[in-house]
């Protein structure tokens, strides 16, 4: 994903709904548990006092019951805090009331002039943190070591499950992608808990994974990991790439058959939310 705006940085998000235990009360409330990944370029302080990027971003984040956000650049956690203010004042009824809080791991990354921060947002309502984890390994393979969050949920059809974002480094994605099966060993057995699912901007295609590459990713090699962003799903706005750099991926067939069918997709926040704005293409 590659496009940014002076007002939104980016213009897609991943988008995954699980199925629950009750149907839905009526056609204009969904019955479903939505789990949004978005990779947010450099979300500081300067964009959180744009107001009309954090009236957008509000809007989107308020589509999902946990969104993971990702390159969010806030060391001392106030960014994180006014778009929280943002999100929890909204008091229409089209917004149901919901309250969201957030987990974040620590600043992450291998240069000072480049730190950031995996942030999950999540409804109390509907979603609560009960276990989280940072991932270390020596030597480290990752620039972001994945920040793994154990997740519970009464609306779902799979009550606790671990949720693993990855935004790897463009230039090592191969050698991040095939350690996340170490990571799966790691989160499985602290939480005793199979339902796995990783998400984020793995640049899992193009220049960065091709087809060859695959045998040397356990988590395309092992059948009990289901890769719900295909490879021909393009998760970029360029006109000029065609490229599935966005992942979803869930363990097991537990998890697998709690996922709504299709319901895997890319979200465009441009057409769907009807916003209009000059664009200008980012070097990757």
């Amino acid at each position: 994903m590659r496009w940014r705006s002076s007002h939104l940085p980016l213009l897609l998000v991943l988008l995954l709904s699980l199925l629950t235990l009750t149907p839905a009360k009526s056609e204009s409330t969904t019955s479903e548990f939505r789990i949004c990944s978005y990779n947010i370029q450099k979300f500081n302080k300067e964009k959180a006092k744009d107001y009309r990027m954090m009236n957008t971003l509000t809007r989107v984040v308020y589509r999902c019951d946990i969104c993971l956000l990702q390159d969010v650049v806030d060391p001392d956690g106030s960014v994180i805090k006014a778009l929280l203010k943002s999100i929890n004042s909204m008091e229409s009824e089209r917004y149901d009331g919901f309250v969201y809080k957030s987990v974040s791991s620590k600043p992450l990354g291998k240069s000072a002039t480049d730190m950031q921060k995996y942030v999950f947002i999540y409804r109390e309502q509907t979603a609560s943190v009960i276990g989280q984890h940072q991932y270390e390994s020596k030597p480290q393979v990752f620039t972001r070591a994945p920040f793994a969050v154990h997740f519970q949920s009464m609306k779902t059809r799979v009550n606790k499950f671990v949720l693993v974002p990855l935004h790897s480094d463009p230039a090592q994605a191969v050698q991040e992608m095939n350690q996340l099966y170490d990571v799966f060993e790691t989160v499985t057995k602290l939480w005793d808990n199979l339902n796995v699912m990783f998400l984020g901007d793995f640049h899992a295609g193009c220049a960065y994974m091709k087809k060859t590459d695959k045998k040397n990713i356990k988590l395309f090699a092992n059948t009990s990991f289901s890769w719900l962003i295909g490879d021909k799903v393009d998760t970029t706005v360029r006109e000029d790439t065609s490229c599935p750099f966005d992942r979803i991926v869930v363990h097991g067939r537990v998890f697998l058959k709690a996922v709504v069918p299709y319901s895997a997709k890319v979200f465009n926040i441009g057409r769907e939310l009807k916003i209009q704005r000059k664009r200008v293409c980012l070097p990757v």
